[in-house]
């Protein structure tokens, strides 16, 4: 008896549905497709429940007779190919022939499809993959897809989706840029039977402001390029728009939705010494070059594609997006000759998690000490140099000036960085922003505290030398007060003379929704203003004045990131986007009091050595190491 059976089409058609079909956002992007190839020029998208009750698709594309009705959801039955040439030039978005099948084994399907020169339409309805009717019926030029109850016969791929706000997220990411790419269509969105937008224009910036924001067209460069081998159209965003996310970057080839590392690090790499420490850029950018020249059916979602000459189109991109940010004076200029990197760095919490325990410090048992000891040890040498006669390389030495400053008093301002805490009291500790005026001050112990590039705090110690990443530590210190005062539940909010207004994007109205309990607790106080417009009446005594808005924004995203990459409680992922939102960042200069103060709240926390995802937080250096670099041993 033969041990190897082919699967029957039902079975085969639910393992193609798991390489096709993960979620709603996969069944919308699909029929999206199909009616795009179908020569519409008015699509509507409706869903409920973030698809998972209903997504339907209504086009006014060419229809299908009822022939091709039927046969449109067997297995690997297109209109599109023909023989293996046609896989070389293709001009279509859908091309394989199995989506319409994969979809229709996992959910319970509905099609009405009309030509124009037809008298009635065609209905077609298939439940789990099994044939239910094929019948006449009455219906609007074109074709319209109802997809109910996705996954109602596979129960562990339904139970694994996420939440209806990450659902509606990427169905709307989707959307998004299937009408960015295809300006000449009128798109409609319906979701939960509220119009989520309506775009009628053909203008691209103006969709662009509909997405983003009225205003946001004005923060844009355009460029274009064109040569024998491809042509380049697009947009880019100034160095004030930067985020740190991948959210607002799209790229077409040819009319297609694309995923291509190579490019974005090519424009990454464009905005040069613009772009700052996990920063990224918004793209917009549309390529079109002959087909010939690409390859589309590397991965089965489609989004990923090939170029038969990477060198090149890397060169071409990186060189239009350096010419394009070197015209606001503010670049300096970038390199063409230098070579694209086969493998593009992680710079996500995963790459750190556990970075602590491959720091030397920590594999030296002999050395390992406790957070006490090692702020005892700051103390300790802070203290001894504070009592410690300072000094100074004369001038009869031949050498310059007075090497250490005179004693002047520190001068006192009411914009300090940070408020005076004490270190075992780490909830009274607020944030309140000021601007350097560059003024040095002139304690003994200032010179005791050093801040490299604006970056790291540089400090000596009983045993040798510390350094402290000021971004993480502080992120450290924010984290555990936005835990504890949310556990608390006690007031925290600093009231707003001056209500600030915020216009949520959709997917962000959903998030809100379902946090604004525990951002109220944080310190936001917020109401409806109509719409889906909020008035923040109050905030975190922390949030930097001016940033409000910023913040609660770069929060939702932030979150909504977290909650898609990593398993985290609610109030522990708030507190974490709040943290990583909120703190001071690497570029920030600090006065020596603010250093201080820094370090002080750092180890007054429970864990000072490893930020919220893990990355270091303090490095030390003994003495017996730096006498070994310099050969003292």
């Amino acid at each position: 008896m033969s041990l190897i059976k082919k699967l029957p089409d039902a079975i085969a058609n639910k393992i193609s549905a798991g390489e096709v079909v993960q979620r709603p956002a996969s069944a919308v992007k699909e029929l999206l497709e199909n009616a795009i190839d179908a020569g519409a020029n008015e699509i509507t998208l409706v869903i409920k429940d973030a698809g998972k009750t209903l997504l339907q698709v209504i086009d006014n594309g060419c229809g299908m007779s009822d022939e091709d009705a039927v046969m449109s959801f067997e297995r690997f039955a297109t209109s599109k190919i023909s023989d293996v040439g046609d896989l070389e030039t293709l001009h279509t978005l859908g091309f394989r022939g199995e989506a319409l099948a994969s979809i229709a084994s996992v959910a319970q399907v509905e099609m009405k499809t009309k030509r124009r020169d037809d008298r009635t339409a065609t209905l077609v309805k298939i439940d789990g993959g099994v044939m239910q009717t094929v019948e006449k019926t009455q219906a609007a030029d074109g074709t319209s897809v109802s997809v109910r109850n996705l996954f109602f016969n596979v129960p562990a791929r339904r139970k694994f989706l996420k939440s209806d706000a990450t659902e509606f997220k990427h169905i709307y990411e989707i959307i998004q840029a299937q009408a960015l790419a295809h300006s000449d269509i009128r798109w409609t969105f319906i979701s939960d039977g509220d119009e989520v937008f309506r775009l009628d224009s053909a203008d691209v910036l103006e969709r662009l402001n509909v997405f983003f924001g009225k205003d946001f067209s004005k923060g844009l460069l355009e460029i274009s390029e064109t040569n024998d081998y491809l042509s380049l159209h697009g947009f880019l965003g100034k160095p004030a728009m930067m985020k740190r996310t991948k959210n607002e970057q799209f790229l077409f080839v040819n009319g297609r939705i694309t995923q291509n590392r190579m490019l974005s690090h090519a424009v990454a790499k464009g905005y040069g010494e613009l772009l700052g420490e996990r920063e990224q850029p918004f793209f917009l950018l549309y390529l079109t070059i002959d087909p010939r020249h690409i390859d589309v059916n590397v991965h089965p979602s489609k989004m990923e594609i090939k170029f038969d000459d990477e060198r090149n189109v890397y060169a071409m991109v990186n060189s239009v997006v350096r010419r394009a940010v070197s015209g606001m004076d503010v670049s300096p200029a970038v390199t063409l000759e230098e070579k694209p990197s086969s493998v593009v760095r992680r710079t996500d919490e995963h790459t750190f998690a556990g970075a602590s325990k491959r720091l030397s410090y920590n594999d030296r048992s002999t050395e390992v000490r406790s957070t006490n000891a090692l702020y005892a040890e700051y103390k300790q040498a802070a203290e001894m140099f504070r009592a410690e006669p300072q000094r100074t390389v004369g001038k009869e030495s031949g050498n310059v000036a007075s090497a250490v400053a005179p004693n002047v008093s520190e001068p006192q301002t009411s914009e300090e960085l940070f408020e005076t805490a004490a270190p075992a009291a780490p909830k009274t500790y607020q944030v309140i922003y000021q601007s350097t005026d560059g003024a040095e001050e002139r304690n003994p112990t200032d010179r005791f505290l050093w801040q490299l590039h604006n970056k790291y705090i540089v400090t000596q110690i009983k045993s040798g030398l510390m350094l402290i990443d000021q971004h993480v530590a502080h992120e450290r210190i924010l984290y555990e007060r936005a835990v504890a005062v949310m556990n608390a539940d006690i007031p925290n909010s600093q009231q707003l003379l001056f209500p600030h207004r915020i216009e949520l994007k959709p997917w962000e109205e959903e998030i809100l929704k379902t946090i604004k309990p525990d951002l109220e607790r944080l310190g936001f106080t917020m109401r409806v203003f109509g719409g889906r417009s909020i008035l923040i009446e109050g905030v975190p005594p922390d949030v930097r004045p001016g940033s409000e808005e910023k913040i609660l924004q770069e929060l939702l995203e932030q979150y909504q990131n977290y909650a898609e990459t990593l398993q985290l409680e609610q109030r522990d992922n708030i507190a974490k986007s709040y943290a990583c939102r909120s703190a001071i960042m690497a570029g920030d200069k600090l006065s020596h009091r603010e250093m201080n103060v820094l370090i002080d709240q750092l180890f007054a926390t429970s864990m000072p050595y490893v930020c919220p995802h893990g990355r270091p937080i303090v490095i030390t250096l003994s003495l017996e190491e730096l006498d070994k670099m310099f050969g003292r041993t």
